[in-house]
């Protein structure tokens, strides 16, 4: 007798573009035998831009070739350098603490919200020095920073704000999108973002045009697009690709449904999961203002054997960012010494992520919910 199969859900989608594979060739076929040959930083790409900032409400988008490279575009604008301090996240991506440094500045880690797993502003304020320049708040897996919060510490204390909203695009907070509450806002278009693409990208927007203006020339090597072989700035190559433009304009009117199917996934997860919290295991609740669809992510003491269990049962996860960004060996020696970071120390030990991503089927969503729940079952004996 032949064994039952067992249903195998990878953690990254390997068909998300699968529908849009025939769109893709055209748009490469055309763009490539085009009679302007513009391959970079044509009228796509503008258009992106409009249709980006005009969705949000921002004065400007500019895109460029990632959202690590929107960062640091954004902080070279800012006049961040030598001598400046800039504020962030002690638990996130390695971007928020590296494109600092590469400005010269100091990066200066502050702990997180227990809850939201995202920065918190009472840590961050007392951080505040005479050097500090920017502050940089991240929204994190499936919810965005306090915001209001921060916007409101900005102002008063007189520093610009940066919103590293870069996995959190369908967003909003009090009505406003991700990436609007900050003095400029970064989305990144890598392929498993919520507007992912095959290939690299971002884009800054914002509502200060003249930071628009820096950006924009400082993404070209300087130049202000009107004369060529001028450069009025040192700047670097972060342009966009023609190509990959012209594919999301052509995704882009599905992102809705995409986003919608995305927050009905994690919505079932929810239901499912909710009652596990006297088991062992923390979900994010269903809903909720300043939510958006990205990554599931769970809390657990037993985060290694839950992963080994979901692997048994074909279920990949993935864990994210198993070390606070201040015990990471290349950031470590700009860590303030003696300086403790319990909450983002107890998210890198607990956070585990389950696979969210638009194609995933019913069944499979609860073949995934069944495996957990079985497993807090199995181990119920052990709290």
């Amino acid at each position: 007798m032949t064994a039952p199969s067992i249903t195998t859900v990878p953690f990254f989608s390997p068909e998300l573009f699968e529908h849009d594979r025939e769109a893709l060739l055209e748009i490469v076929h055309a763009i490539g035998t085009g009679s302007e040959q513009k391959f970079i930083l044509g009228e796509h790409t503008a258009r992106l831009e409009r249709e980006l900032a005009g969705r949000v409400g921002a004065r400007a988008a500019v895109a460029c070739s990632s959202g690590t490279s929107a960062l640091t575009l954004i902080l070279t604008a800012m006049g961040v350098g030598p001598g400046d301090e800039v504020i962030v996240p002690a638990f996130g991506c390695a971007p928020l603490a590296a494109t600092v440094i590469d400005a010269g500045a100091r990066p200066v880690f502050a702990d997180i919200d227990p809850a939201r797993l995202t920065v918190d502003p009472a840590a961050a304020e007392p951080l505040i020095t005479p050097r500090t320049k920017v502050l940089v708040a991240a929204h994190m897996f499936s919810v965005m920073a306090d915001m209001p919060a921060f916007r409101e510490l900005a102002d008063r204390r007189g520093l610009r704000l940066v919103e590293d909203s870069a996995l959190a695009q369908g967003g909003t907070l009090r009505g406003l999108p991700a990436g609007r509450w900050g003095d400029a806002g970064v989305y990144s278009f890598v392929q498993v973002k919520t507007f992912g693409m095959p290939g690299e990208g971002g884009m800054v927007v914002t509502g200060d045009t003249a930071l628009a203006a820096a950006v924009r020339m400082l993404r070209n090597h300087g130049q202000d697009g009107v004369h060529r072989f001028v450069h009025h700035r040192i700047g670097q190559n972060s342009r966009f690709d023609e190509v990959m433009a012209a594919f999301q304009l052509h995704r882009l009117p599905g992102l809705a449904d995409r986003l919608a199917r995305r927050a009905e996934i994690s919505a079932r997860y929810s239901r499912r999961l909710a009652p596990l919290a006297g088991r062992g295991l923390v979900a994010p609740p269903e809903g909720g203002d300043g939510r958006f669809p990205y990554v599931y992510t769970v809390l657990t003491e037993r985060r290694d054997a839950l992963r080994c269990h979901l692997a048994e049962h074909g279920v990949a996860a993935h864990v994210y960012y198993p070390r606070p960004l201040p015990a990471q060996p290349a950031f470590a020696p700009y860590a303030r010494p003696g300086g403790s970071w319990p909450n983002a120390a107890d998210a890198a030990r607990r956070n585990i992520s389950l696979p969210l991503y638009p194609n995933l089927t019913d069944a499979q969503v609860e073949h995934v919910a069944d495996a957990v729940c079985a497993f807090t079952d199995t181990h119920r004996d052990q709290e």
